[in-house]
């Protein structure tokens, strides 16, 4: 989908359709809106008055001009309340929008930037939200099947129209950063979404290279002996189970040489049966989405060298399958990790975790500046959040903190948890340095203590996503499948970073 931008007014643009917006309890517009209404004879304030609820949140409300106006259609969107419109409420409208104008056959569009006139926000900021909402709500996996005749078309162009000349930079701006951000995200959503038979480990490998070969990105892919030569015990002995080779995937983006890296690690889990210990068969066809923090590392990587970020970044991604054979690991085994440490198997469904300690080990070599992993670890997360926050947590509060406030900016919600000394002792082995569960309670701090084990020397912060990585049900800018969740928050983070905010 392209975006464009236009200096004009929106009452004197021909068109399809344009849309403009109202504010809840709003009986007489202003601004752009005001400037359509005046257009169309009083046809929005006049309803507005007689009580149609055109302002309530994300209310579609559509007029025909009939002459009055070059466009065929007038779309007024509403805001909700003013004192409730945030960055997060404007893309929750842009997606919604969008899905209705491509409801209608709809395939090119104008529309005002909701937020940048009365409502007081930064126009760039509020363009970056509105691109954002319009590109991750109208997303939908291509799939494999044909598409129902009855299916509207895909949306091709949102044109962006303001008569501000002195924003006309700043919009622009900020529309190029939704768009690549966007778009980051929904690449990450198209690798989850897959079939996990077409994205093995090395298919994965595959779209790493491509992606990275696209950009001014480095990227190796180690495999099996690699691994072998490095120590990652960890890793292989999850993938012995599969006749899927795996694969270790280390891209760097240098926009700043000299300093010292930020590393992201993802989970990339491309199927998750449980191994040994194996799942239940109710919802493991959704066990393809164990490597949506390996998507999501392939989404930063790729939106930070689009942006053009001053920065240094690292993303690694440990890749394998954990199926059960008579190669695959018992619980019982004990296997040595990257960086030297022994770790008892209690379950093989906590196959994430160990595959993360060498990707964490193979981190330290690099020297980093901070570390962040990804990964969607536990049902005690779930559990403990539900599907609206990720959990965080970290040795370094600093950090801790940085995240935190990337995601109030964002909309994609973590809530801190603890890491009291206390919750080691439920991973303490007698025949190990380390086990890898330490049972139900706590789990999703447990697994986070396990990490924390093997993230010794540098900041490092973890989040566990396995209640945001998929959603069953489309809501705001998240349609249904997989949602894409971290690129949008760590590429904020990254962004404030490289430029010291």
């Amino acid at each position: 989908m392209q975006v464009t931008v236009r200096e004009g007014l929106i009452q004197q643009q021909a068109a399809e359709l344009v849309v403009v917006n109202l504010f809840e309890g709003v009986t007489v517009p202003g601004g752009a809106t005001g400037a359509v209404d005046r257009a169309l004879g009083g046809a929005i304030s006049e309803r507005a008055s007689a009580g149609d609820p055109l302002g309530k949140f994300c209310q579609m409300s559509m007029f025909y001009p009939r002459g009055a106006m070059p466009a065929a259609r007038v779309l007024v969107v509403g805001l909700g309340k003013a004192e409730t419109l945030t960055l997060d409420r404007l893309r929750q409208i842009a997606a919604a929008v969008a899905r209705h104008v491509r409801a209608q056959g709809v395939v090119r569009y104008l529309s005002i930037v909701h937020g940048a006139g009365i409502a007081g926000f930064d126009p760039g900021q509020a363009t970056q939200a509105l691109v954002e909402g319009t590109l991750l709500g109208a997303y939908r996996f291509a799939g494999y099947g044909a598409r129902p005749e009855e299916e509207p078309g895909e949306l091709v162009e949102l044109t962006l129209v303001t008569s501000d000349a002195s924003a006309l930079e700043a919009i622009r701006e900020g529309a190029e950063t939704g768009r690549i951000i966007a778009q980051a995200t929904n690449y990450a959503r198209d690798l989850v979404n897959q079939p996990a038979n077409f994205m093995t480990p090395t298919d994965l490998a595959h779209a790493a290279e491509s992606m990275a070969r696209e950009r001014n990105i480095l990227c190796e892919v180690l495999g099996p002996g690699d691994m072998q030569e490095l120590g990652m015990g960890a890793l292989l002995g999850v993938a012995q189970g599969s006749n899927q080779e795996p694969r270790f995937i280390a891209m760097e983006y240098d926009g700043k040489p000299g300093i010292a890296p930020v590393i992201v690690v993802g989970k990339g889990i491309t199927f998750d049966s449980g191994g040994i210990s194996i799942k239940p068969s109710d919802g493991m066809d959704r066990m393809k989405d164990d490597m949506a923090g390996a998507a999501a590392t392939l989404g930063v990587m790729r939106a930070v060298a689009d942006l053009h970020l001053p920065i240094r970044v690292i993303g690694l991604v440990a890749a394998t399958e954990n199926l059960p054979s008579g190669k695959a690991l018992k619980p019982g085994d004990v296997v040595k990790a990257m960086g030297g440490l022994t770790i008892e198997i209690i379950s093989t469904d906590a196959e994430g975790r160990l595959i993360l300690a060498d990707a964490l080990g193979y981190a330290a070599r690099c020297e980093p500046a901070a570390v962040v992993d990804l990964a969607t670890l536990t049902g005690g997360c779930v559990v403990a959040l539900g599907t609206v926050a990720a959990g965080l947590m970290g040795s370094d509060q600093a950090l801790v903190d940085a995240l935190r406030d990337a995601s109030q900016d964002t909309g994609e919600l973590v809530w801190q948890l603890p890491l009291f000394e206390r919750y080691a002792e439920q991973i303490k082995s007698d025949v190990a340095d380390v086990k890898n569960s330490g049972g139900r309670a706590a789990s999703a701090i447990t697994a986070a203590k396990f990490l924390e084990r093997f993230s010794e020397g540098y900041p490092w912060a973890h989040l566990d996503i396995a209640g945001l990585a998929w959603t069953n049900e489309t809501e705001g800018y998240v349609p249904r499948g997989a949602t894409g969740y971290g690129v949008r928050l760590l590429v904020e983070w990254l962004q404030k970073r490289a430029l010291g905010a």
